[in-house]
């Protein structure tokens, strides 16, 4: 196996050579992103489009074309390097985020940028040059609008006030910030004309992987994301006055609602999941029996088909819960995004690359979004996962031990190494 820390061989290696990307380096250079928009306790704020957000793309930017790549911004401020192929084939593609919450890890996103890095940098100090080139894509403001992976993909939102920030700026101002232009926005979309494949390398977000002593994820899809938001109405009244067989009372129809929602989700299929995770009650006085409820309900799965299943059932149980509790209940669409299958090709590479590290691995859903769930709409995608110690993520606690960061990105380097032979 050679390291990007050794000298490059005499002779040309094959592609099927195992590499590996420089640890110390990737692990560095996490740190030293980590101090743009550092927080007291260890944590980082970099919200897209913020001073801190553009300081942190030009520090990318430099490590990319230090690393041997050409730089561009397009006109959705996606940063890209690109690192030429023998080719001229479609780009094999890999990157993730640099922006944060408000309140953040260091691992989120920003792993799968600098691993990207670290992957170009290992193929140059081998003297390697794949068939395909290879792009390292930040995407923009993924943990907002993903404006960056929809303007790839094609799926933007055309009304610009869609995307105005909630301290009142607008999107187009925004884009001008880092370098995009909304007026040509469409520019960006991509196909697979010019992108063979996206593999994204990211930590896990939650405790699987730990909890089953993997340290790998081979990503089966990003699952869809399903938001309702459903009104109870019933009847404010007294609540020392008001009898109980005479009241309706919306809280209890939204609780009732509540518990079958856990009820159903934990007995129609593996793997999916429902919360209810806000409620607003009013009048929300002591003594006021509730005379109304607003509540939300998130439903994810990798099945679309599992998904309807579930609101089917709710909504007949809703009937029978307005009906028992003399309210009324209604139940609105507020979000529906596909689901993103992973490729199969992409997927098994991923798995045979992790067996030749001698790397446990374990196949397994993204319960989060990603911005290769917008770019797995247009061509193929894969996602890799490394352990989130505790399962913890969006926050200053969020950790991943150095070598499990490396033993990531060596699962990506190879793993484009061998999709380049694939997809030639």
């Amino acid at each position: 196996m050679y390291s990007a820390e050794t000298s490059p061989p005499e002779v040309h290696m094959s592609v099927a050579s195992l590499l590996s990307i420089h640890g110390d380096r990737l692990n560095h250079n996490l740190n030293t992103l980590a101090e743009i928009g550092k927080l007291a306790k260890g944590g980082v704020r970099r919200i897209s489009f913020s001073q801190e957000d553009q300081l942190a793309r030009q520090l990318v930017k430099n490590w990319m074309e230090e690393a041997g790549m050409t730089t561009c911004v397009d006109t959705a401020g996606n940063l890209i390097g690109r690192y030429k192929g023998k080719r001229n084939l479609p780009a094999l593609a890999t990157g993730s985020h640099i922006d944060s919450v408000p309140s953040a890890g260091r691992y989120d996103g920003t792993l799968g940028v600098l691993a990207g890095i670290e992957v170009v940098r290992a193929l140059k100090y081998n003297q390697i040059v794949l068939d395909h080139p290879v792009e390292v894509i930040v995407f923009t403001d993924e943990e907002s609008s993903m404006i960056g992976g929809k303007a790839i993909a094609g799926t933007l939102n055309p009304d610009p006030e869609y995307y105005r920030r909630k301290d009142g700026m607008s999107i187009q101002e925004c884009l001008q910030r880092v370098g995009g232009n909304w007026d040509a926005i469409d520019t960006s979309r991509r196909s697979r004309e010019d992108m063979a494949a996206f593999v994204e390398l990211h930590v896990e977000q939650g405790g699987v992987l730990e909890s089953q002593q993997a340290e790998i994820g081979v990503v089966q899809g990003i699952v869809s994301m399903n938001r309702y938001n459903l009104t109870v109405t019933g009847s404010p009244n007294h609540a020392g006055t008001t009898p109980m067989d005479m009241r309706q009372d919306a809280l209890v129809a939204a609780s009732q609602i509540v518990l079958t929602v856990n009820q159903f989700a934990n007995h129609l299929a593996d793997g999916i999941v429902a919360t209810v995770g806000a409620l607003n009650v009013w009048p929300n006085a002591t003594n006021i029996v509730p005379g109304r409820v607003e509540l939300t309900l998130d439903i994810r799965d990798l099945s679309t088909q599992n998904v309807m299943a579930l609101v089917e059932r709710l909504k007949s149980q809703i009937e029978a819960i307005a009906q028992q509790n003399q309210t009324l209940i209604e139940m609105e669409p507020a979000l529906n995004a596909m689901p993103t299958l992973s490729s199969p090709n992409i997927m098994k590479a991923i798995a045979q690359v992790s067996n030749q590290l001698n790397l446990r691995y374990v196949e397994l859903p993204s319960r989060a979004g990603h911005d290769a769930q917008e770019v797995g709409r247009v061509t193929d995608m894969g996602m890799i996962f490394v352990p989130s110690r505790g399962g913890i993520s969006h926050s200053e606690d969020e950790y991943t031990p150095p070598e499990q960061c490396t033993q990531g990105a060596d699962v990506l380097l190879n793993t484009l190494i061998q999709l380049d032979t694939e997809y030639s």
